[in-house]
Parts: structure tokens; C-alpha cells; sequence
């Protein structure tokens, strides 16, 4: 009898993605895909929490979608730059979330740089993701297209951002050419994110770790 192969560590989360926890937000993601053929809109990964996220983290265009078939910060280096981040002031993974700007990717199609209309179309989805996580109350928002999303976002009449007091921190993208310069000069951009979270930690009621 041949032995079947173990998942891999991919495989099992893919199939997580429709666990309680994150259930709604990725069928979310599955519409957002059916309503643009040819499209890929990446999943949220199940370590998150649509009832205890806090935080949204808002991710400019990181080019083609990656492999994982999960919203990622971006390449290797700004994930590890993230969870860096993220496990220095103890922000545990379900108190925050990823989604992107533009939640859709063209295969083969890195578009460095969206245009103002990729960016208002990523609107919408932002409006249903927040409807989503009903206890999130703060963006921090990577790069100047996730800025340029929240501001238009700050200009909606939607009751749920004033009835949540709903705030965006402004920061840079954790990768590419945003994130250039000598170490020094790295590290002040790493510092100013930790500004930034450890503020929304402290709004929404978080503990900083010690």
C-alpha cells in the first residue's frame, strides 16, 4: 500500500481558510475574485481573527500575488520586517489583519505602481472587509497607495467610521524602493512603525509587551 504524502505547512493552511475565524472575510475574497474573471484575490491567513482584530494592516501594491495564496506585507524581507514588529511589542495575530489596497492581482502583471482609479476601486472592498471585523478601529497604513486609500476613505459619509472612531496611522511600505537607505536610516522607518502600532495597541485597549 503506498503511504499518502503528509500536507504541507501551505496545504494545511490553505484548508483552514474557511475555519470560523476567518470564514467571512475570505468568502469575502472569493466574491471579490468572481466578480473580475482572471483575477486573484489573496486569502487572510487563518492565524487572524475577524472577532478580535483591532488593528487593519493596509498594504500598498506588492506586484504579482504571492505564492502562499496569502495577503503578505510583501517580499521575504518585509515579512520578516512585520513580524519583527508585530512580536516586539507583543501584538498577537488575531488582534490584527491584512488586506490590501487593490485586494486583486493580474497574473503576470506586477504593476509597480497603481493608477487613482485601481486605488478608488479598492474602496468598496476596504467598506465590506471593515463591516467584517467589528472591533477594528484603526488603520496603519503601509506606502502611498494604502495612504491615499485611507484618506478616501476618511472622506465617506459611512456611519460605522464614526461610530467606531475609526483612525489611520500613515507609514511607509516595509519594502522596495519606500523602504531604501543606509541601516540607520532603515531603522528610523522601522521605529516610526513601532510608533504607530504600539499607539493603535494603546487605543484599542492592547497590552505592550514590558
Amino acid at each position: 500500500m503506498t503511504a499518502l504524502a503528509p500536507e504541507s505547512l501551505h496545504e494545511q493552511l490553505l484548508n483552514r481558510r474557511y475555519e470560523p475565524n476567518v470564514a467571512a472575510v475570505n468568502e469575502l475574497c472569493d466574491s471579490l475574485q468572481d466578480t473580475r474573471p482572471g483575477t486573484v484575490v489573496p486569502y487572510v491567513d487563518p492565524m487572524h481573527d475577524v472577532d478580535e482584530c483591532r488593528i487593519i494592516s493596509l498594504f500598498s501594491n506588492i506586484g504579482e500575488a504571492d505564492g502562499s495564496g496569502f495577503i503578505t506585507a510583501g517580499d521575504q524581507d518585509a515579512a520578516t520586517r512585520m513580524l519583527g514588529i508585530q512580536w516586539k511589542l507583543g501584538l498577537r495575530p488575531e488582534y490584527v489583519m491584512p488586506w490590501n489596497v487593490h485586494p486583486w492581482h493580474v497574473p503576470g502583471e506586477p504593476n509597480g505602481k497603481f493608477t487613482p482609479d485601481q486605488i478608488q476601486a479598492g474602496l468598496k472592498p476596504l467598506l465590506k472587509f471593515l463591516a467584517l471585523v467589528p472591533r477594528a478601529s484603526v488603520i496603519v497604513a503601509h506606502g502611498t497607495e494604502a495612504n491615499r486609500l485611507a484618506n478616501a476613505l476618511l472622506k465617506t459619509e459611512v456611519p460605522l467610521l464614526w461610530r467606531r472612531g475609526l483612525k489611520t496611522y500613515k507609514v511607509r511600505s516595509l519594502s522596495g524602493r519606500a523602504f531604501a537607505g543606509s541601516p540607520a536610516r532603515q531603522e528610523e522607518y522601522l521605529q516610526d512603525m513601532r510608533v504607530a502600532y504600539a499607539d493603535a495597541m494603546a487605543r484599542t485597549g492592547l497590552q505592550k509587551a514590558s
